[in-house]
């Protein structure tokens, strides 16, 4: 059977015009960066300081809501060090063995990213806590009374932690980071520039409307606003120049219902339970958010709520409290109960 030609090919190992137009809306420098303005003045400071003097730069912690620009914020630190950025999770470190594979490949102050690091490993914690300080990496080789310590020198890095919940990572590890910062809540008019900067990008125009509309449909979230973006810029390709509200309304719902058969397992099984449906509507409408987990006393309703968390819908708070943290699923919820879907 004859090999179809290259333009008729679905799967290609080529990168296309979309995929790089994808790319660009992660900003690679400070300069295209919109917001935490004064987390980017420190940073600047500390990186022009150590960029003078062929240093490391000292180890960072961000914490604040998901989808604020943590990761991002990573990746231009490394981009404007110049060195190599290596991602990780505090989940995915599940021995000390991970860890040390990790921290031995790495170069001359390169940047070691760990999300979600107040989930990591305690025993893992405390093999980081001398690689930290004194870059140095503790191995104990043998079993018993022969069993001997060896410390391993490593180059000097930067170790940049994220975490959604620091009150739960611990003092010693806390204090071992040179700047901590929160990141903050994103004004409209940020989140207008970020609209604007991803309609530039993508090569489209956006009407006045339809920006407003981006900014009510995702609540002034940046990481959402993208991804209503993107999924316009999906619906309208090769047939429109210019995104109009009713693009957005469009795109808004496809991205519902894209989800739809989730949501309407999760919708079922909290029909069947009493009074639980009921406080996901009070949450969702802000009657009663955010609620508690004491209000949910049945086993399978914990089970419901740590997928919704894991998948990102739902965010669980301090005291075990829950609030909605995704605009596609409050949207499901509202048409839902007005039996639009």
């Amino acid at each position: 059977m004859p090999v179809a030609d290259k333009e008729e090919r679905i799967i290609t190992f080529e990168r296309k015009e979309e995929d790089l137009a994808f790319e660009g809306l992660r900003p690679k420098t400070f300069t295209n960066f919109i917001g935490q303005e004064k987390i980017k003045e420190n940073l600047l400071i500390h990186i022009h300081a150590v960029k003078g003097r062929g240093e490391h730069l000292e180890h960072l912690l961000f914490y604040g809501p998901p989808g604020l620009g943590k990761t991002t914020l990573a990746s231009i630190i490394a981009n404007e060090m110049g060195v190599n950025l290596r991602i990780t999770s505090g989940p995915a470190i599940e021995r000390p063995g991970d860890l040390a594979a990790i921290l031995t490949n790495l170069k001359k102050n390169d940047v070691l990213f760990i999300d979600e690091i107040h989930r990591l490993n305690r025993v893992v914690e405390e093999v980081l806590y001398p690689a930290m300080e004194d870059f140095g990496l503790d191995i104990i080789i043998g079993k018993g009374p022969s069993a001997r310590s060896i410390r391993l020198d490593l180059p000097k890095f930067t170790l940049i932690g994220a975490t959604t919940r620091v009150g739960q990572i611990s003092s010693p590890l806390r204090d071992r980071f040179g700047m901590i910062s929160r990141l903050e809540f994103y004004f409209p008019h940020e989140i207008k520039q970020i609209i604007l900067h991803a309609s530039q990008v993508l090569k489209i125009e956006i009407e006045d409307n339809a920006v407003d509309d981006v900014l009510k449909r995702t609540e002034c979230h940046p990481y959402y606003a993208q991804l209503l973006c993107q999924k316009v810029y999906f619906l309208v390709k090769g047939e429109k120049e210019t995104i109009s509200s009713k693009d957005i309304d469009d795109a808004f719902e496809l991205a519902v219902l894209s989800e739809k058969n989730y949501f309407d397992e999760v919708w079922e099984e909290l029909s069947g339970l009493k009074h639980h449906l009921a406080l996901l509507k009070a949450m969702v409408f802000g009657e009663a958010s955010p609620y508690r987990l004491e209000h949910f006393q049945k086993q399978n309703v914990y089970r419901i709520l740590s997928s919704l968390e894991k998948r990102g819908y739902i965010m669980r708070r301090n005291k075990g409290e829950y609030q909605v943290r995704d605009p596609f699923f409050r949207e499901y919820v509202r048409l839902r109960e007005t039996s639009r879907i």
